[in-house]
C-alpha cells in the first residue's frame, strides 16, 4: 500500500500473523502456515547520485503489499532488482535482528554464503549449519539471495524450511516466483525519474533544456536504469550532454559496452555485459533461436510464423530447397522426427530465454516481445548479420506463401513491422518472397510499401518468367490494386486492362485469375465515375463467378458486394440494401461475423442506410463496425479510418455536430500519417472536416480548408472532376453562408453547368447544387426565381430519392420559406406543416431540421395571426435548442461516404 505523508513516502509491506506450531513427532512437528510480520517501511524521497538510491527509491515504492516473508524481485539484468532490495534493507535495517548476503549465481556461491552464516554465529562450519541456525533461532533475520538466475538451481534446497525469518530473492528468471509468497516484476522506470537519475548521473543542472536533452536519451535508452546510468557516466566525463545522443545513435554497441570509470556501488557490471552473461547460459537452440528474432521486430514475434514456415510447399515458382536450405536447417531444430513442427521444443526454447528475461510472453496475445535494447545487442553481437537477416527473411516469405488467403488481412497486421524491418535491412530473398512481402502490406493497408515493392518486382519478373508468366500477371494485378487504393484509379484502370487481356490470352475468360482482374476493373472504373460500364461488367464477372465457384464461395461474395457499391454508386438504394442483406447474411455463414469481407459488407449496408436517410441505424451498425475493425485491423488500418469518417458523417446527418467534428479531425490526422496529405480519402476527409466547421458557425476556418481542399482536387483530378465540382458547392454554400451571395450565385451557377454536363441533370448532386443555388436567390431577395426553381428540385428529388428522404424534405422546407418570402402564408404553413411532421417521422423531434422546420412553421403562425399557436412551437424549440433561427435557407453540404 502506497501513501504520501508530508515529505515521506511510506511503503507498507504486511502480512498476517504466523501460523500454529503442528502435531510434536519424533523428529519434531512441522508449524503451521505462516502468513509473515507486519513491517512498515519509511524511504524518504531523498534522490542520491547512483543507481542503487534513485531506482530503489522510486521502484520500491511500486511494489505495492508484499510478503516480506518471502519476496521475489524479477525482470531484465541491469533493470535495477539488486538496487531495490538493498534500498529496502538499507532502510528498514532496524526491523531485522541479522541480515544476510548470499551470491546466488552458483551452487558454490550459495553454500559458500550459508557456510559463512555458520561461522559467524558459532554454529558450525557447513552449509547445513548455516540451515540450521536459521531454522532454529525463532527471530526476523532476513537473508537475501541475490542473482538467483541460474534456473538449473534448485533454491528450496537453500530455503530454511520454518515459519519465522524473512527472504529477498532477487533473479531475471520470473520461475523464481515460485520460492516466494509473493513477487514483483521491475520493468523499465518511468521518464519522469529517468530523466531524473540521468541529470544526476551525468553532473547536470537541472534546467529546463537538460530536462527536454534527457527525455529524448532516456526515450532512446528505454528507460532502462543501468543504460542510464551508464550514459551519465559518459556524459559526466566529456560534459556534453547535447552531442550524447548523435553519437550514441552511432555507437550504440560501444557505448552500452563501457563500463563507468568510477563505480558508485558493487553492480559495476556494463548493460551488455549482464546479458552476454545470460545469453551463455542458452543451451544452443534457444540461444539460435534468440539470435534470429533479434532480426525480426521486437514485438509480436509469433510461433505460427516458424510454424508456418516449417510447411511450406516449394511450389514451381518458389525457390528450390537448395535455395532456402539455411532457413531450413534453423527451422529443422524445432521439427519431430515426422518433420511435423513440434510446439514443445520451441516452447522449451523459449521456456530458457524468458528464465533469462531476455524474451516475454504476452499470455493475453499469444505473442513474444524482446526489450529493444536486448533486441539491438543481440544483433550487435551476431557473427554474420547478414546471414541471419537474409535466414529471417526466407522464413517469413515461406510463412506468407502457408497462410491462409482468407486470414491474410489478419495475419497482414502481425507480419507488416516484421517484413519492413527485413526489408530495411536488405534481406536477400527470392523475388517470390518479395512479391509475397509486398501481397502482406497491401492487406495491411501500407499500399505506399506495396506499391513501391512491386514496381521493384515487376521489371524483374518480366525479365526472369516473361511479361506473360501467371506470377508476372498476378504481380501486375496486385500493382493496379495498390495503385487504386492510392487514389490513382487512371493508373489502375490502364494497367489492369493490359492485365485482363493477357490473362485472357493465357488462362482463358472464365479463370478465377481472370475474372478477379475483371472485378478489380470494374472498381476502377467505378472510382473513375462510370458507374454504368461498372455495373455492366461486374454483372458479367457475377454471373461466371456463380457458375464456375458457386454462389457461396468468398470471391462471389465479394463481386456481389460490389455489385451492391455499384447501386449505391447509381443512386439505386433499396436495391443495394437488399443485396447488401443477402451478402452480409452469407458472409456471416462462410466466414464468421468478425472477417474482414464481413465487416465491410457491414460498412456497405450501414452506407445505404444513411443514402436512404435512416441515419440512426446507419450510425448503430457504423458503431459496431468500428469497435470490430478497432480489434481486428487496428486503429490507424485504413479501412478503419474509413469507417471512422463514416461514422462521422452519420453524426452529422443527426445534428452531432460536435461529435463529427472532433471524430473527423482524428481520422484526418491519421489520413495524413497513413496515406498521405494528398490521398482521395484525406481530402475527403479535410472537406467534411470543412463542413462540420460551417455546421458550427466557425465559417472563416470552414472556408479556408475548403479552399485548400478545392486547390488539391483541381490539381490532382481536374477541375471538371465530381470531387472537385462537390468541393467546389460546398465553398459557395460557404461564401453564403458568410453573406457573399453573389460571389456563391456565381460560384454555384458554373458548378451547376458543370455538374449537369458531368453527372446528368438528375443526379443528386446536382439536385442538391440546383437547390442552394436557388437558396441564393432567395437571400438575394429574388423570391419568385427561387420558387420556381425549387418547384423543378422537389419534383425530381420525389422521383429520384423518394418523397421522405431527407434531401427531399429540405428542398420541401426551403420551399415554403418561398412561399413565406412571397406572402403566401397558408400555403407555406400547409407545406411546413406536412415537412414538421416527416421529420419527426424520419429524423427524430429533437434534429436540427427538425427544429428549424418548427422554427419556420411559428413564424407562418405568426404572420397568420395564429399568435398562441407560434408561442407553444418557440417555446418547444427555445427548450430543445440553444440556437433560435428561423427562416434560413438550409445549404446543403455534400459529402461522401
Amino acid at each position: 500500500m502506497f501513501s504520501l505523508d508530508g515529505d515521506s513516502r511510506s511503503l507498507h509491506i504486511t502480512g498476517g500473523h504466523g501460523g500454529s506450531g503442528g502435531p510434536a513427532h519424533l523428529q519434531g512437528g512441522t508449524g503451521g502456515v505462516g502468513e509473515g510480520p507486519i513491517v512498515h517501511i519509511t524511504a524518504s524521497q531523498l534522490i542520491t547520485h547512483n543507481l542503487q538510491a534513485t531506482v530503489a527509491t522510486d521502484q520500491a515504492l511500486q511494489l505495492g503489499n508484499i510478503w516480506v516473508a518471502q519476496v521475489a524481485i524479477h525482470g531484465l539484468g541491469g533493470a535495477g532488482k539488486t538496487q531495490i532490495a538493498l534500498k529496502f534493507i538499507n532502510e528498514s535495517s532496524s526491523r531485522f535482528s541479522d541480515i544476510f548476503f548470499i551470491d546466488t549465481s552458483t551452487i558454490a556461491t550459495i553454500e559458500t554464503g550459508l557456510k559463512n552464516i555458520a561461522v559467524l554465529k558459532d554454529f558450525g562450519n557447513s552449509p547445513e549449519d548455516g540451515l540450521l541456525w536459521l531454522t532454529s533461532k525463532v527471530e526476523e533475520w532476513l537473508l537475501f539471495f541475490d542473482n538467483a538466475d541460474d534456473p538449473g538451481i534448485n533454491l528450496n534446497d537453500y530455503i530454511p524450511q520454518c515459519n519465522h525469518g524473512n527472504i529477498v530473492i532477487t533473479s531475471r528468471n520470473p520461475g523464481m516466483c515460485i520460492y516466494a509468497g509473493s513477487d514483483s516484476l521491475v520493468s523499465d522506470i518511468e521518464e519522469e525519474d529517468a530523466v531524473t537519475l540521468l541529470l544526476k548521473s551525468a553532473l547536470q543542472k537541472v534546467t529546463v533544456h537538460t530536462k527536454q536533452i534527457g527525455a529524448e536519451i532516456v526515450q532512446a535508452l528505454f528507460h532502462l536504469p543501468l543504460a542510464i546510468v551508464q550514459a551519465g557516466a559518459f556524459i559526466s566525463k566529456s560534459r556534453n550532454m547535447d552531442g550524447y545522443l548523435p553519437l550514441y545513435m552511432e555507437n550504440q554497441a560501444q557505448l552500452l559496452s563501457e563500463k563507468p570509470a568510477q563505480s558508485h556501488d558493487r553492480y559495476a557490471w556494463t548493460v551488455y555485459t549482464t546479458w552476454q552473461m545470460s545469453f551463455d547460459r542458452l543451451t544452443p537452440p534457444a540461444a539460435m533461436l534468440l539470435q534470429h528474432c533479434s532480426f525480426l521486430h521486437y514485438n509480436g514475434i509469433s510461433e505460427e510464423i516458424f510454424c508456418y514456415a516449417s510447411r511450406y510447399k516449394f511450389p514451381a515458382n518458389g525457390p528450390s530447397k537448395e535455395e532456402v536450405q539455411e532457413p531450413l536447417e534453423f527451422l529443422s531444430h524445432f521439427l519431430r522426427p515426422t518433420g511435423e513442427w513440434d510446439s514443445l521444443q520451441f516452447l522449451n526454447a523459449t521456456n530458457e530465454m524468458q528464465s533469462y528475461s531476455l524474451i516475454s510472453f504476452d499470455a493475453e496475445k499469444k505473442l513474444f516481445f524482446i526489450h529493444p535494447l536486448v533486441h539491438a545487442w543481440s544483433q550487435a553481437t551476431v557473427q554474420n548479420p547478414k546471414r541471419h537477416v537474409s535466414i529471417v527473411g526466407s522464413i517469413l516469405g515461406m510463412a506468407v506463401s502457408e497462410c491462409s488467403e482468407w486470414d491474410m488481412q489478419l495475419t497482414s497486421l502481425l507480419l507488416c513491422p516484421h517484413i519492413e524491418l527485413a526489408i530495411q535491412m536488405n534481406a536477400e530473398v527470392a523475388l517470390t518472397f518479395r512479391y509475397q512481402y509486398a501481397f502482406i502490406f497491401w492487406e495491411g493497408g501500407k499500399y505506399k510499401h506495396a506499391e513501391k515493392l512491386l514496381e521493384e518486382v515487376l521489371p524483374k519478373q518480366k525479365r526472369v518468367l516473361g511479361e506473360d508468366h501467371p506470377e508476372t500477371l498476378l504481380t501486375m494485378g496486385t500493382l493496379a490494386s495498390s495503385y487504386s487504393a492510392l487514389g490513382e484509379h487512371q493508373k489502375a484502370k490502364e494497367l489492369q486492362i493490359i492485365g485482363l487481356e493477357k490473362r485472357k490470352q493465357v488462362l482463358g475468360d472464365d479463370h478465377p485469375g481472370t475474372l478477379q482482374i475483371m472485378g478489380s476493373l470494374a472498381i476502377s472504373y467505378s472510382h473513375l465515375r462510370e458507374h454504368q460500364r461498372a455495373q455492366e461488367l461486374i454483372i458479367v464477372v457475377l454471373e461466371k463467378q456463380k457458375q464456375f465457384l458457386g454462389e457461396d464461395h468468398p470471391d462471389t461474395l465479394l463481386t456481389m458486394g460490389n455489385l451492391a457499391n455499384s447501386y449505391l454508386a447509381l443512386r439505386e438504394f433499396q436495391r443495394a440494401q437488399e443485396l447488401m442483406n443477402v451478402v452480409l447474411e452469407k458472409r456471416k455463414h462462410v466466414l464468421g461475423e468478425n472477417h474482414p469481407d464481413t465487416l465491410h459488407a457491414k460498412g456497405t449496408l450501414a452506407k445505404s442506410f444513411s443514402e436512404l436517410g435512416e441515419h440512426q441505424k446507419a450510425r448503430e451498425l457504423m458503431s459496431v463496425v468500428l469497435e470490430k475493425r478497432k480489434q481486428i485491423l487496428g486503429d490507424n488500418h485504413p479501412d478503419t479510418l474509413l469507417t471512422m469518417g463514416n461514422l462521422a458523417n452519420s453524426y452529422s446527418e443527426l445534428g452531432e455536430h460536435h461529435k463529427a467534428k472532433e471524430l473527423r479531425s482524428v481520422v484526418l490526422k491519421k489520413q495524413k500519417q497513413v496515406l498521405g496529405e494528398n490521398h482521395p480519402h484525406t481530402l475527403l476527409t479535410m472537406g467534411n472536416l470543412a463542413n462540420s466547421y460551417s455546421a458550427m458557425a466557425e465559417h472563416q476556418r470552414a472556408q479556408g480548408l475548403m479552399s485548400v481542399v478545392l486547390e488539391k482536387r483541381k490539381q490532382f483530378l481536374g477541375e471538371d472532376h465530381p470531387d472537385t465540382l462537390l468541393t467546389m458547392s460546398n465553398l459557395a454554400n460557404s461564401y453564403s453562408t458568410m453573406g457573399e451571395h453573389q460571389r456563391a450565385q456565381g460560384l454555384k451557377s458554373v458548378v451547376l453547368e458543370k455538374q449537369k454536363q458531368v453527372l446528368g441533370e438528375d443526379h443528386p448532386h446536382t439536385l442538391l447544387t440546383m437547390g442552394n443555388l436557388a437558396n441564393s436567390y432567395s437571400a438575394m431577395g429574388e423570391h419568385q426565381r427561387a420558387q420556381e426553381l425549387k418547384r423543378v428540385v422537389l419534383e425530381k428529388q420525389k422521383q429520384v430519392l423518394g418523397e421522405n428522404h431527407p434531401h427531399t424534405l429540405l428542398t420541401m422546407g426551403n420551399l415554403a420559406n418561398s412561399y413565406l418570402a412571397l406572402g403566401e402564408h397558408q400555403r407555406a404553413q400547409e407545406l411546413m406543416s406536412v415537412v414538421l411532421e416527416k421529420q419527426k417521422q424520419f429524423l427524430g423531434k429533437d434534429h436540427p431540421h427538425t427544429l428549424r422546420t418548427m422554427g419556420n412553421l411559428a413564424t407562418s403562425y405568426s404572420d397568420l395571426g395564429k399568435h398562441q399557436k407560434a408561442k407553444g412551437l418557440i417555446s418547444v424549440v427555445k427548450s430543445r435548442n440553444r440556437f433560435w433561427v428561423t427562416i434560413i435557407p438550409m445549404f446543403r453540404r455534400i459529402r461522401n461516404c
